[in-house]
């Protein structure tokens, strides 16, 4: 059995001129969403055994928040061009290619491809993932490569809070 959960990065800043899109950071308020959503996540599941982030600033600041309350050694956090590209499967990809030693993951991407992934694989339907939410999924799989449609066991998004 294998357990995923997705999360997109938290909201991220549009105030600055002339920095990549790769680049942009978070905002004040995605910060705070990141904290308390990892916070509350902390409580309810067991550390996963892998974290992993797409590169771009805003993913990468939201895994570090995650990594930190959840005392995952920084140094292990693996860090994935591949999570930022916008082409289509790219998270499928990224996913099944997971080493079958990991039992459980998280993934900190981007809206791109995220709502098509948990619809597509989750068994509840999800009209948009918003920023900081998280969507864990259940697999009866043992090898990653064989996942196929899962049981969606968690949703926490931000907007169910008043933060």
């Amino acid at each position: 059995m294998k357990t995923l959960y997705i999360v997109r990065h938290a909201k991220s800043s549009w105030e600055y001129e002339g920095i990549e899109d790769i680049d942009r950071p978070l905002k004040k308020s995605g910060i705070n969403a990141a904290y308390f959503i990892s916070q509350l996540l902390q409580e309810k599941i067991e550390r996963p055994d892998i974290f992993m982030s797409s590169s771009a600033n805003r993913a990468l600041h939201t895994a570090v928040i995650f990594t930190g309350v959840f005392k995952f050694p920084f140094a292990n956090l693996k860090i994935n061009k591949s999570l930022y590209s916008f082409k289509d499967g790219y998270l499928t990809k990224t996913i099944k290619a997971l080493d079958d030693g990991y039992t459980s993951a998280i993934i900190f991407s981007h809206n791109h491809g995220i709502n098509d992934f948990v619809n597509q694989f989750g068994d509840e339907y999800i009209e948009n993932v918003p920023t900081c939410g998280v969507v864990g999924i259940q697999f009866n799989e043992e090898h990653w490569k064989d996942i196929k449609k899962g049981k969606t066991i968690l949703k926490e998004f931000p907007k169910f809070y008043s933060i």
